[in-house]
Parts: C-alpha cells; sequence; structure tokens
C-alpha cells in the first residue's frame, strides 16, 4: 500500500490556505508506524522558524491535564468526585458543585471568573480568583444542564495544587509531562513560541494578538505545547494501556471512566458530548473522537484520539495547531485526518491462530440460548467467556464475563451488554448446563416464553 502521507500533507495545505492560518502544525501518532509531523506556513517569530519544535497556545487543550490530575488525586485516594468541591477547598461561595460536576461542567458556575478578563487581559491570580468567587454567578441550577466553564476548571486545578502541596504548573510537570516524556510542552511561553494573529475577514492582513497570561486560569488554558507532544497526548486518552502500559500517569480503567459521556453540549443536536474533562465527538460505526479543542488570542488548536472502528491500529492521536483566533479548518482538519488515517493506511489485519479450548467448566455454556424470544451466542475468545446477540452488529462489542472468587458459575459482566450484571449457571446432575440467569432473565437452549412453554407447543 503507497504511503498516505501525499493525502495528508493535500489536506493540511488546503486547511492552510482556505483557512488563511499564518502557521499550521500537525502531527498524527500511532501504534504501529513512525509519528507523521507536518508543518507549512511561517511562525512569525524571526529567531525560530517554523518547523516541528514550533510552540502554539492549545488553550483548552490545558483543560485535560488537569482533569487527569483530579482523576490522579481521587484514585489515591484524596478526594471523591460526588462531595461537594468545599469539602477540601475553602471556598466563599458555590462551594455545594461537586467535582464530577464541575469536571462535566455541569455544576452550573458562569464561564469566567468575575470581572471582564478578556476585556482587560488581566486575569486574577489563584488566590484573588478564589476569594472573588462570591462575586461570580451560579448561571444555571447545579446538575441541570451543561455550561462551559473555565472559571470551573481552574477551581479544580487550585484544588489540586492544595491537595498535592504545589503548585498546579508543578504538578502538571511531575505528574504527567515528565512521565509521558512531553518534553516539549510548557506552562511558560518558550522562545521557540509561534505568533497568534488576527487575520482580516475582508483582507490578507495579519495583526498579531497581545500575549496573555491568564495567571489563576492556567489549569483551564495556559499550556504551550508542539503538535508532536499533543498528538502523543492524544494517543494516550484513546489508548492510555498502548501509551502508559504501566500506569504511570493513570490506569486505563480511569480513563476510560472519563470517556463515559456524562451530558450532550445540545439537547437538540446530539453531536458533543462530555465525559469528565473530555469532549467526545461521536463518529460513523461505533467510532468516537476522544479529546478536546482549544482557543486563545490567536490560536486554535484540535487534539483528538480516535477510538474504535475497523482499522484503528490503536493509539491513534492527532493534532492540529495554528497560529490563527478565527480559522474553524484548524478543529476540523484533526478529524479528517484521523479518518484518512484509517481510510489510507489501516491497521494490518493479523492472522488468527489456534489457542487452547475453553476450561471444561465452561465448554457447556458454549453456544445457542434463548431469552426473552431473542437468540444469543455464547463463545469463549482472547482467554475469556463472551456473548452477543445473533443480530447485534458486527461492529457492536460482545459482552464480557470473569468469574467471581471461589464462584466459577457466577460470573460478573465486565464490559459490553448488560456491563455490572451476574451471569449464574444452573447445572443438570451430570454437570451440564440446564439453563442460565443473566440480570435475572433466563436464558435456555430452546425459544420459550416467559411461562416456560413454546410457541410451537399446540393444546393439550
Amino acid at each position: 500500500m503507497s504511503t498516505p502521507a501525499p493525502r495528508y500533507e493535500r489536506a493540511v495545505r488546503r486547511a492552510q490556505a482556505d483557512g488563511r492560518i499564518p502557521a499550521l502544525a500537525v502531527a498524527l501518532h500511532r501504534a504501529d508506524r513512525e509519528p507523521w509531523v507536518f508543518t507549512v506556513g511561517d511562525s512569525g517569530n524571526p529567531g525560530h522558524p517554523l518547523g516541528p519544535d514550533t510552540r502554539f497556545r492549545i488553550g483548552s487543550v490545558t483543560k485535560t491535564f488537569t482533569a487527569v490530575l483530579v482523576m490522579q488525586a481521587r484514585d489515591d485516594g484524596l478526594i471523591d468526585l460526588d462531595q461537594p468541591v468545599s469539602a477540601y477547598l475553602d471556598l466563599p461561595a458555590h462551594g455545594d458543585a461537586t467535582i464530577r460536576r464541575l469536571l462535566s461542567h455541569t455544576a452550573g458556575y458562569q464561564r469566567e471568573p468575575y470581572g471582564d478578563v478578556w476585556d482587560s487581559l488581566l486575569a486574577p491570580d489563584a488566590g484573588r480568583m478564589l476569594a472573588e468567587l462570591d462575586r461570580a454567578e451560579r448561571v444555571l441550577p447545579n446538575a441541570r444542564r451543561f455550561h462551559y466553564s473555565n472559571l470551573g476548571l481552574a477551581v479544580l486545578g487550585q484544588l489540586v495544587a492544595k491537595l498535592r502541596g504545589g503548585t498546579w504548573a508543578e504538578i502538571v510537570q511531575e505528574r504527567i509531562l515528565a512521565p509521558l516524556g512531553l518534553a516539549a510542552t510548557t506552562v511558560a511561553r518558550p522562545e521557540q513560541a509561534a505568533i497568534g494573529y488576527l487575520v482580516d475577514a475582508y483582507s490578507d492582513a495579519a495583526r498579531p494578538e497581545p500575549p496573555v497570561d491568564v495567571a489563576g486560569l492556567a489549569p483551564a488554558a495556559q499550556i504551550w505545547s508542539t503538535a508532536g507532544d499533543m498528538a502523543r497526548w492524544a494517543a494516550f486518552l484513546a489508548s492510555p494501556e498502548i501509551v502508559d502500559p504501566a500506569g504511570r500517569v493513570l490506569a486505563a480503567a480511569t480513563v476510560d471512566e472519563m470517556r463515559w459521556p456524562l451530558t450532550t453540549t445540545d439537547e437538540n443536536l446530539w453531536a458533543l458530548g462530555f465525559g469528565l474533562g473530555l469532549i467526545l465527538v461521536p463518529e460513523p460505526h461505533r467510532v468516537v473522537h476522544v479529546g478536546h479543542d482549544g482557543a486563545m488570542p490567536g490560536f486554535l488548536a484540535g487534539v483528538y484520539g480516535r477510538r474504535g472502528g475497523d482499522g484503528n491500529p490503536g493509539a491513534l492521536g492527532c493534532a492540529v495547531l495554528g497560529s490563527s483566533g478565527t480559522a474553524w479548518q484548524t478543529n476540523e482538519l484533526v478529524h479528517e485526518l484521523l479518518r484518512i488515517a484509517v481510510d489510507s493506511d489501516p491497521a494490518e489485519i493479523r492472522p488468527w491462530r489456534p489457542a487452547p479450548p475453553a476450561p471444561a467448566t465452561y465448554r457447556p455454556v458454549l453456544g445457542r440460548w434463548w431469552s426473552e424470544g431473542m437468540e444469543f451466542v455464547f463463545s469463549w475468545h482472547d482467554g475469556r467467556l463472551q456473548a452477543r446477540a445473533v443480530d447485534a452488529p458486527a461492529s457492536r462489542p460482545p459482552a464480557i464475563f470473569e468469574s467471581l472468587p471461589d464462584e466459577v458459575d457466577v460470573l460478573r459482566t465486565i464490559s459490553g451488554r448488560e456491563a455490572g450484571e451476574l451471569l449464574r449457571l444452573t447445572r443438570d446432575d451430570r454437570g451440564g448446563v440446564a439453563r442460565m440467569h443473566w440480570a435475572t432473565y433466563r436464558f435456555t437452549r430452546a425459544q420459550e416464553a416467559f411461562d416456560g412453554g413454546r410457541a410451537t407447543d399446540g393444546p393439550e
């Protein structure tokens, strides 16, 4: 198969030209290829021409780092996501918002700290931001609906700083950037920084935007990075078990928890979901892009990893960083490139190989069963008992079971249909499985009504 690089490059060049973006840096990360990085344009920084090491503001992509820090604290037993933030941080108001609601932007906090931050370009420091929380509004009731809030994530960043006994900047460096090797990602503006621009709507003029230090809002928007580093970060959000197999930053199960949608961003158009600090973009065929967009004066960023789908090699992440604050093409391109990656260069198909048979205790379970008039197939693959409805689409993953300790005939559904529910096996006198109960519903080898009779049974 020919390399897809020309398709990538053409898509990037088209976005840069159509969006009139002074500098555009793009990277793709995947488990089975070397990283691909491409830049087009001019950095605007005379001492540092545009290249793979050029740094861009990533804006609200910063929130994904803060969200991971919060989940680290939860996993370390320092916080409970369903406790009010005031249980851990002294606040003058709005402390009843739970940490989970703040992470999912459903706590009702107003968007920004008190004052006209984006008019004055003077953000409060962390102490003042928290002290003035009583001057900020609760614009919606807690848990009512999605309302994006920089203030809410900034409060969580300061919560983590207090819990860990350092500054947010120190903690993000120590607990995320260093372990993942994101050496080009910094909180402070680096000397390799691109200049961000406002591109005139009616001419080709471009005006440099002023640099902005967001101070106490740093946990929501401060970070600078390269496209290469951010593609790796996107790959971590999609496949932590590949990028961070030892779980040094976060357990894969916790990242999976972050990706579960807690709200839609628009009740009339279910095009975006929000999990615990992560944006979820549904794609066809049970695929989802997970990550975040970012915007700062003169900069836009899109950083997403791809979950699921045929041809996905795993750890597939993409970052698109641009030096224009108005080019929507920046945020569209990241999704286009993820699609091209699996369309033009899908993962290699691994050959099937025989494996040991199912344990003797579960062999009587294998095959077809019926429940509620529907037919299911139970099988043994990859060392686990699995089940799926006969008419389920191939793209739908099976239910997977795991036996309880010391109870081989009672299994827990650990993923897929009825996740969390029990599967109980009832054996006959010869040790075969006569019937099963899954989530309390009876499963039998023949199709039966709820009273045990069959449709083919005639009157007696």
